[in-house]
C-alpha cells in the first residue's frame, strides 16, 4: 500500500508540473493534444527503449505449442475500472500470453491513472501467483499479508522478481485521450514508451518469433522521427537476428497495433486522420513488413477489412460509457504451433453501476 501512494503523488505531482509549465494545443486536424507532441514522445520513448532493450519484452509459448492473444480498445477509465478489470480477469483466466491494448485507455485525470495503476498491480500479482512459483521468506503470521516478503520464481526462464518486478504481459499504445491535458506525463509514467515492438520464442531450431509491433499514432501521424526509425529498421528485428547469426526471416507471424484507425468503418463514421501519403506509407509498410493482423480503436466501431493479405480489425470501444451493454468488445487470437491463425470476438458481460 505504501508503494502504491507514493505513485499516486508522483502522479499527482507530475501531472500539477505539467499543467504549470504548458497550455493545451490543438492540431490541424482539430484533435486537442497536450503540448507534448508526437516527436517529442518517439524520442523519449526511444531512449527508454534503447536503454531497457536487454530486459525488454521477450515472451515464450509454452512448449512452444499453441497460444492466444487478447485485444481491446478505448477503455476511457475513468472512477469506474470495471471493464478493465473484466478484460484481465478475461485474459488471466483463459492463460492469454498477452493482453494488448488500442489506446484511450484512460480520460487524462491524476486519480483515473492511479485507479488504473492500482488495478495494473493487482493483476500482476495475480498473474504472479498463477504462473509462477511463490517463495515467502518472512519470518512471522504478520508479514504473510505484505507481498514485499514473496519473490516469484519463473522456473522455465530461471528468473526470480519481486512482487512490484513481475513482468506482466499488458502491452498498450497510446490514444489521443491519453495525451489530452496533458496526459502523456501520466500515460508514461506507467507504460514508459509510446513505440516499441515485443517478440515471441515459437520455435527453438531455428529460432523463429511473432512479432508484436506498437505504433504511436495518438496524434493521427506517424510524424518525422516515428517514420525515420521505422525506415532504420528499429522494428525490423535486424539485432536479434544478427545477435544469432541466422539467415532469411526470423519472423512467422507479425501483428501490428495502432489506435488511429485507417479505414472508414461506414460513411457515418470519422475517416483516418492520417494524412493521405501517410495511409499509402503504412499500407506499404505493413506489406513489407508481412504484417498478418493490423488492430486499430479509436472511431468505437466494429469493422472488418482485408488489403493484400493484410487483416485489418477496427474494434468497438470497451468502455462502458460508450458500449453500456454487454457486447462482444474484445479479440482473441488463436494462434496454433502450426502457424495457423484465427480469431474471434469476445464478449464482456460488465455494464456500469446505477
Amino acid at each position: 500500500m505504501v508503494k502504491m501512494k507514493k505513485t499516486g503523488f508522483i502522479l499527482m505531482t507530475t501531472a500539477l508540473m505539467m499543467l504549470l509549465v504548458s497550455c493545451e494545443k490543438v492540431s490541424p486536424i482539430g484533435v486537442l493534444v497536450s503540448g507534448t507532441g508526437v516527436e517529442d514522445r518517439i524520442k523519449m520513448s526511444h531512449m527508454y527503449y534503447s536503454q531497457h532493450k536487454d530486459e525488454y519484452h521477450m515472451l515464450i509459448v509454452d512448449d512452444l505449442g499453441d497460444y492466444t492473444f487478447l485485444v481491446g480498445a478505448d477503455s476511457h477509465l475513468t472512477t469506474d475500472d470495471g471493464r478493465m478489470r473484466e478484460m484481465l480477469q478475461i485474459g488471466l483466466d483463459n492463460d492469454d500470453l498477452l493482453y494488448a491494448h488500442l489506446g484511450d485507455i484512460a480520460d487524462t485525470k491524476a486519480e483515473y491513472y492511479i485507479t488504473l495503476e492500482n488495478l495494473i498491480d493487482e493483476y500482476r500479482l495475480k498473474y504472479a501467483k498463477k504462473k509462477y512459483v511463490e517463495v515467502y521468506f518472512g519470518e512471522d503470521e504478520a508479514s504473510k499479508d505484505d507481498p514485499d516478503y514473496y519473490v516469484y520464481v519463473d522456473t522455465l526462464e530461471e528468473k526470480s522478481y519481486s512482487a512490484h518486478n513481475v513482468p506482466y504481459p499488458f502491452f498498450p499504445v497510446v490514444g489521443n485521450h491519453d495525451i489530452t491535458h496533458n496526459g502523456w506525463a501520466l500515460w508514461s509514467n506507467i507504460f514508459h514508451s509510446s513505440f516499441y515492438d515485443v517478440y515471441v520464442i515459437v520455435s527453438a531450431d531455428p529460432l523463429l518469433f511473432d512479432h508484436f509491433i506498437f505504433l504511436d499514432t495518438a496524434n493521427g501521424t506517424l510524424g518525422t522521427e516515428q517514420v525515420k526509425l521505422i525506415e532504420e529498421g528499429v522494428l525490423d528485428g535486424k539485432e536479434i537476428a544478427a545477435s544469432i547469426g541466422q539467415e532469411g526471416s526470423i519472423f512467422r507471424h507479425t501483428f501490428v497495433f495502432s489506435h488511429t484507425n485507417l479505414f472508414r468503418p461506414s460513411s457515418l463514421q470519422f475517416a483516418s486522420t492520417f494524412a493521405r501519403e501517410e495511409t499509402f506509407y503504412l499500407l506499404k509498410q505493413f506489406d513489407k513488413w508481412d504484417a498478418d493482423i493490423v488492430f486499430m480503436g479509436h472511431v468505437h466501431k466494429w469493422d472488418e477489412q482485408k488489403n493484400g493479405d493484410t487483416v485489418y480489425l477496427t474494434l468497438d470501444s470497451m468502455c462502458e460509457a460508450n458500449s453500456p451493454d454487454s457486447g462482444d468488445y474484445l479479440v482473441r487470437v488463436h494462434v496454433k504451433k502450426d502457424g495457423t491463425i484465427s480469431w474471434e470476438r469476445v464478449k464482456m458481460n460488465y455494464t456500469a453501476k446505477k
